[in-house]
């Protein structure tokens, strides 16, 4: 049965919650990995790279406010913080300048790990028949599905 965020259950809607804090947390982290790389990348492959990291890092600047939006719709928390953030992702930051290869890996190894998480939380949305979450990540899934593959091109 389809539910709505006024309908779900609280354990439901705590769930689902969690499940969305977690992808919060690792896109703000992977936006900002994304932003670090675009200030920092050098080589041949510059101007393309510099781009793909600006767009990857502007998509998702506006997806984890989608995210949290989500979150206070069911209301709940949108955890916030940068050291909460760091502390719950699965995504890590890097605190050097990798060559523009290990950053396309690193980025790569990111968009995966991202793409894993959304899907995870669309499935627990979709178990509670929130099909409204679980259309949100599907989407958000796919983006993340399609930078990693254009990342990995990079790296053939």
């Amino acid at each position: 049965m389809t539910q709505t965020a006024q309908t779900l259950s609280t354990d439901a809607t705590a769930q689902i919650i969690e499940a969305l804090n977690q992808s919060v947390a690792e896109t703000a982290v992977t936006t900002m990995l994304a932003q670090n790389f675009h200030w920092n990348v050098t080589g041949m492959a510059f101007g393309t790279l510099h781009d793909l990291f600006q767009t990857i890092y502007e998509d998702h600047f506006k997806a984890q406010d989608d995210l949290a939006e989500r979150i206070r719709a069911l209301e709940g928390h949108a955890e916030g913080t940068l050291a909460g953030m760091l502390k719950r992702s699965k995504v890590s930051e890097v605190e050097e300048a990798p060559s523009a290869e290990e950053m396309i890996r690193l980025m790569k190894d990111a968009q995966e790990t991202l793409a894993e998480t959304i899907a995870g939380a669309g499935e627990t949305a979709a178990n509670h028949g929130d099909t409204l979450t679980e259309d949100m990540c599907i989407e958000r899934g796919q983006v993340h599905e399609k930078f990693a593959w254009m990342l990995r091109a990079h790296l053939k």
